[in-house]
């Protein structure tokens, strides 16, 4: 997308001698290139000419703006575009033209103001807005700065403490929070908004009003000594939170600059830094994320064809277990009526019980009202049959992992469900054909793979097998937006794409641990890397009877590239199960809160007698990086498999899917990304030196051999005639 030919600005003059400005930039009035050249140049006119006041900066269609157009990073960090870069819009634009002018400008904000559309509004002198207008510089996210000034203006008008929260969270405040900090002078309802901006605009003109330049304000700095104490505060909290990431701290440098040095000396700095950022690695990583993200829903055959997704007014789920009522919560939390059905009321009244308990989190947090949490509770009904699903508009299955028990659900709900009724399962390693074997609606079955915890985790893995119909699709991507999770469509194999991609992953790990290497270091390698928690402490998490079941779908399905260890099952057998009992791999307190377990030694020792693996001194002293190859190099592997056999139809769905529900570090674009950055030809040259000293489980797939052999990127597009999309 090239951000220059899009975008503009429009001024209109009324007979009160105030030069209203438009952003047009559908659909949130990003500040392309264009728009902020446009802005230049109506702005200057303004200025020029003798009916003209004051200015007001307003945004179309009730949105003032959502910030600078991303898709110009994008372009700068190709080097297809050569444009003054934001230090050039932040001093000569924003700073010496808006603020500086001679002419009072006010800022009607409707909608939202983020990024660099709040870095606008702040060089105005005067700031209005309607009550539902978020406020935020959301730019760290997205692995940048915030670059029009933000860094200066924003801790000039809400205090410093207030403007690093802001900053370093990436959280928008609502217009009433923003009045009460000082960000926002008035907050009026919409109708009003653009007539209380100008009149605003014109006492200003007239002395009635102050005119005030945010980056000249300096009476909510605090002093010197203890700017510098919030700012180290603020150092070391950021390198805890995010230890690989350089541009949280880069943009704290601004800040101080700016504090120590005058506004000056910090608009240069800042100008500096957004220009250094927009080349690192995590930067890169996030704004390929940012763009892979909102094409997961463009789906070739499917979201291409016309089709419009049709109302899902009522939903069923069966099986109140943790997935079955974290589903019903995020479904109920979006105002879909829901049936939940369980085999006996013991097992019903215990998952509206878990549903409830879900949305009490909330209200204890503060983030729902009493009021909200009764009417969203009245939206759950339960069932003990399947005489309530004969108006239901789609059933999501949510049972053990179990083929038979599926199947025979499955059959029922051919009998009782409407003929339009979608019919998914929730299942997360089991083929969709097996499970429909029994029905005669293969067009409308289809997996709706939720990752726990399901109302809060925010990938939705939406399945299609070779009979699911386009409409089915068309319709879980809707529900999917509606629910605010991320949808990845994927074709039906054993473990879809995220749990068929991680398989090897504790495979990996368990095996290095057998040679030798200590569990506790691998886990710390690997959360180091950015995983939330390395593989010993996420089966433990899970629980060791989910981590048998997944192991044994790939033992069925996948069994020469399947590493057997013994390790779980032993620990099983002296009924050990994970952070649940208190014992797996580590031992746990009442607060949940894991600590090292001498005793792993014996299970492992007796592991690695039943296998017969020797141990290995070389792979007993691996270094970090060593272990993260070690570890994620096969999970690249299966990646190239799912990817070459057309699973996936781009690999950046299988990046988002990795990020999304396994928790892969987003600074590193993605599992296929990160690869990429590596190199094809290094990570085959590793996995075929492994597979000959350590055997099959290592050896690369015929399309990474091809592409490693070649040095081509493993993300470049493949032949998609096999595809199972």
């Amino acid at each position: 997308m090239d951000s220059r030919t899009k975008g503009k600005t429009v001024m209109e003059v009324g007979g009160d001698g105030v030069a209203v400005i438009t952003l047009i930039n559908p659909p949130v009035n990003s500040l392309s290139f264009d728009v902020l050249y446009n802005l230049k140049s109506n702005y200057e006119e303004a200025l020029s000419r003798i009916d003209v006041k004051a200015i007001v900066i307003t945004g179309a269609k009730g949105r003032f703006s959502g910030g600078f157009d991303i898709s110009g990073f994008g372009e700068m960090q190709k080097g297809t575009i050569k444009e003054p870069k934001a230090g050039y819009i932040s001093i000569d634009i924003i700073t010496d033209l808006l603020e500086a002018a001679r002419k009072p400008s006010v800022a009607a904000i409707d909608g939202l103001a983020l990024g660099g559309g709040l870095e606008l509004a702040m060089a105005c002198h005067a700031r209005i807005s309607a009550p539902a207008a978020q406020l935020g510089l959301p730019e760290l996210q997205l692995g940048v700065i915030p670059g029009f000034g933000g860094t200066q203006r924003l801790p000039r008008l809400v205090g410093l403490t207030k403007a690093l929260e802001m900053i370093l969270t990436s959280k928008p405040v609502k217009a009433e929070e923003g009045h009460s900090l000082g960000l926002i002078d008035a907050v009026v309802p919409p109708a009003e908004l653009l007539t209380t901006a100008r009149r605003w605009a014109l006492d200003i003109v007239e002395r009635r009003k102050p005119w005030v330049s945010s980056v000249s304000k300096t009476d909510k700095l605090p002093s010197l000594g203890e700017a510098r104490e919030i700012l180290k505060f603020a150092r070391g909290q950021t390198q805890k939170r995010a230890p690989n990431m350089k541009h949280p701290l880069m943009c704290l440098d601004a800040i101080e600059v700016g504090i120590v040095s005058g506004p000056r000396a910090g608009l240069e700095k800042e100008a500096e830094v957004a220009s250094q950022v927009v080349n690192l690695d995590t930067t890169k990583s996030l704004i390929h994320v940012f763009f892979s993200q909102r094409g997961t829903t463009k789906v070739p055959g499917v979201t291409d064809r016309g089709l419009a997704p049709r109302k899902i007014k009522k939903v069923a789920i069966i099986g109140g277990g943790l997935m079955g009522s974290g589903i019903a919560t995020a479904l109920i939390l979006s105002n879909y009526p829901v049936v939940l059905k369980e085999v006996n009321e013991k097992f019903l009244e215990a998952g509206i019980g878990r549903v409830k308990a879900n949305l009490q989190s909330r209200v204890r947090k503060g983030s729902m009202s009493q009021e909200k949490f009764e009417k969203t509770m009245s939206l759950l009904k339960g069932s003990l049959d399947y005489e309530s699903f004969r108006d239901v508009d789609m059933v999501i299955e949510a049972v053990i992992e179990n083929i038979s028990l599926k199947q025979q659900i499955f059959a029922d709900l051919e009998k009782y469900c409407p003929q339009h009724c979608i019919l998914a399962s929730n299942t997360s390693t089991i083929d969709l054909n097996k499970i429909g074997e029994r029905t005669k609606s293969q067009d409308r079955i289809v997996g709706a793979h939720f990752f726990s915890p399901a109302h809060i985790m925010p990938l939705l893995e939406i399945v299609r097998t070779n009979h699911t119909s386009a409409q089915v699709i068309v319709d879980l991507l809707d529900v999917g937006k509606k629910i605010k999770k991320t949808p990845v469509v994927v074709g039906n194999c054993t473990g879809f794409a995220v749990n068929r991609m991680f398989f090897p992953y504790t495979q990996a790990a368990m095996f290095l641990v057998e040679c030798g290497a200590d569990p506790y270091l691998i886990d710390s390698a690997i959360s180091k890397f950015g995983m939330p928690m390395g593989p010993f402490r996420l089966c433990d998490l899970v629980g060791f009877g989910v981590a048998i079941a997944t192991a044994t779908q790939f033992i069925e399905n996948f069994s020469e590239r399947t590493y057997k260890s013994m390790i779980i099952p032993l620990m099983q057998e002296d009924k050990r199960a994970g952070e649940a009992t208190r014992k797996g791999f580590y031992l746990y307190d009442d607060k949940r809160k894991a600590k090292p377990d001498p005793e792993l030694k014996k299970y492992i020792e007796k592991a690695r007698s039943i296998s017969g693996v020797k141990l290995d001194p070389k792979l007993a002293n691996l270094s970090e990086k060593e272990i993260i190859e070690m570890t994620f190099f096969p999970v690249v592997n299966e990646a190239c498999r799912v990817f070459a056999e057309g699973i996936a139809v781009k690999a950046a769905d299988l990046d988002i899917a990795g990020i999304m529900g396994m928790g892969f570090p987003p600074y590193r674009g993605g599992i296929m990304f990160w690869a990429d950055s590596i190199g094809s030809k290094y990570i085959y040259s590793r996995l075929d030196e492994w597979s000959k000293t350590y055997g099959e489980f290592f050896k690369p797939c015929a399309f990474l051999a091809e592409r490693g052999s070649k040095g081509v990127p493993l993300s470049a597009p493949v032949k998609q005639a096999s595809s199972r999309l």
